[in-house]
Order: structure tokens, then C-alpha cells, then sequence
């Protein structure tokens, strides 16, 4: 199973086609939450998704209610402005669900009020009401792999032209 991203509600094509980058270089799987807006087959999702869009899983729901009852069961933690909890505060279960709202109003506040013990927040300033939700994605995303000790991605880099042991 491992790392689920679920965009409730996205709204702009270019943040929904970079998570999915993030997504298929991580190797988590991409959830969107109708209604979009825009079309998955916009151009600017798939430029902003680059050529990765074959390394990511995306499965899409009609609606917010539909997701809740079809993972029920599962360990979600929801990323929003209003919870008092810090991200890297919490430790992530390997299979978990993290969910992000629409760019323009964030996640319901009945939902985060229901799963307040798994709802958190990454500091910014008081005069800041939001980081870039693709910004916030990758943040949470990077947290939860650094928990599980980056299982399964590659670690080190390659120079052309020399090793490492060389410079």
C-alpha cells in the first residue's frame, strides 16, 4: 500500500500535475476528489506532470462522501491551516492517507473537526494564510518518506564523467 496523496477538490491543473510528479518519483499513489477544476486531460496538468504521468497511480472519486466510505478503515491525516498539530510532530503509519484541500478554501471544516486528532498544519507566518498546495504536498510527502527511511528510493547521485570518489 504505503503513501496515498488525496487532493480534495483541486482546482489549478499546473499544482495537480506537479503533485503527480511528486507522486510518481516517490512512487505514491494520487487520489483526486471530484469536483475538479479542470480536465485530467488539460494540457497544463499533463505539461506540469511532464512525462511521469505512466510512474503514477491515479484513481479518481465522485465525491468527497464516496472516498470517506470507500476507506473508512484506513489511517488518514489531513493537512490544513487550522489544526493545532505540527506534520512532523506526528508519526505516519507506513500505509497512511494524506489529504489536501482545494487551493481556494482548503479541506471542510466539519471533516478536519471530525478527524481533529489527525489533522495538521506546517508553520508559516501569521500574515500568510497558505503555502502552494504543490509546495505543501511535496513538504508532507518528503516528511513521511523520511520517516520510513526513504525505503526504496535512490539515495545517491551519479556525475557524468567521474564517481564521486573522484572529486
Amino acid at each position: 500500500m504505503g503513501l496515498h496523496i488525496v487532493l480534495v477538490e483541486p482546482e489549478i491543473p499546473q499544482n495537480t500535475g506537479n503533485i503527480a510528479r511528486t507522486c510518481a518519483a516517490i512512487g505514491a499513489q494520487l487520489h483526486l476528489i471530484h469536483p475538479l477544476g479542470f480536465s485530467t486531460d488539460s494540457k497544463q496538468v499533463r505539461r506540469a506532470g511532464l512525462d511521469y504521468w505512466d510512474l503514477v497511480t491515479v484513481t479518481e472519486y465522485p465525491s468527497l462522501d464516496h472516498f470517506l466510505t470507500e476507506h473508512a478503515d484506513d489511517q488518514m491525516f489531513l493537512f490544513t491551516t487550522k489544526a493545532p498539530a505540527i506534520y512532523c510532530d506526528v508519526q505516519y503509519p507506513e500505509d497512511c492517507y494524506l489529504l489536501f484541500g482545494k487551493e481556494s478554501r482548503g479541506l471542510p471544516e466539519d471533516l478536519i473537526i471530525a478527524h481533529r486528532d489527525h489533522s495538521v498544519r506546517i508553520p508559516m507566518i501569521d500574515d500568510a494564510r497558505s503555502l502552494n498546495l504543490s509546495n505543501t504536498v511535496a513538504i508532507a510527502a518528503y516528511e513521511y518518506e523520511r520517516q520510513q527511511g526513504f525505503g526504496g528510493l535512490q539515495r545517491t547521485g551519479e556525475l557524468h564523467g567521474s564517481t564521486w570518489a573522484e572529486v
